[in-house]
């Protein structure tokens, strides 16, 4: 369901306004997240690091209305009551990609099952599209797992930045006892301000460290 918004009452109407009509701008922000917690239990239950990470980004995501945001054909802002991720598919034999949604669960074992049944149905899709009928509520994640960098921005030149984010990590390193990776959420400044990616990164560190596969 997508939920209006009254903006009379909304306290970041004018700031959606400014950034939607006048400044024009989105951003982007690039985090170290520790993984150890989370990769070793991975590990102890002989699960798939990407989508059991993809779990806990969705679940995030889908705890805070700045990141299930959009706005109807005339342009008036609301949010989803949910949000489900679009993830990429790697192809081996030709160095592409494709991007699938898949349906987001709240629970850890549905989500999780589903997805990698949906990994293994679309893998040999080839071309920008390996699902069709993508839904309208939906966002964007992504992978570099060759690479270990301390900034990565995805920009539109010309348009507007996106309402729902575009989040994209790369690949962990081990750092004395720790294992760290680089995050990164793109993000309309009309959708989010910095206090909203903040505690985004704070809540996602703190699920990974805690959550229960």
């Amino acid at each position: 369901m997508f939920n209006y918004i009254d903006m009379d009452k909304w306290e970041r109407s004018e700031h959606f306004d400014y950034y939607r009509t006048k400044i024009r701008c989105g951003y982007s922000c690039t985090v170290q997240l520790d993984v150890t917690a989370f990769l070793n239990r991975v590990k102890s239950k002989g699960l798939r690091f990407y989508p059991a990470f993809v779990y806990c980004v969705s679940k995030t995501v889908n705890s805070m209305k700045e990141f299930k945001m959009a706005v109807d054909k005339d342009g008036k802002p609301g949010y989803f009551d949910v949000s489900n991720p679009n993830m990429t598919i790697f192809h081996e034999d030709n160095h592409t990609f494709s991007d699938m949604w898949t349906e987001y669960y709240p629970e850890f074992d549905k989500f999780y099952n589903n997805t990698v049944a949906n990994m293994e149905k679309y893998k040999d899709v080839k071309g920008i599209k390996a699902r069709s009928d993508q839904p309208a509520n939906f966002f964007c994640i992504s992978c570099v797992p060759w690479l270990e960098y301390t900034a990565y921005s995805t920009s539109i030149p010309g348009g507007d930045p996106n309402l729902f984010p575009i989040i994209t990590f790369g690949k962990y390193a081990k750092y004395g006892e720790k294992y760290l990776m680089p995050f990164t959420i793109n993000i309309s400044h009309a959708a989010a301000d910095g206090y909203h990616t903040s505690k985004f990164i704070n809540d996602l560190q703190l699920l990974i460290n805690t959550v229960e596969l």
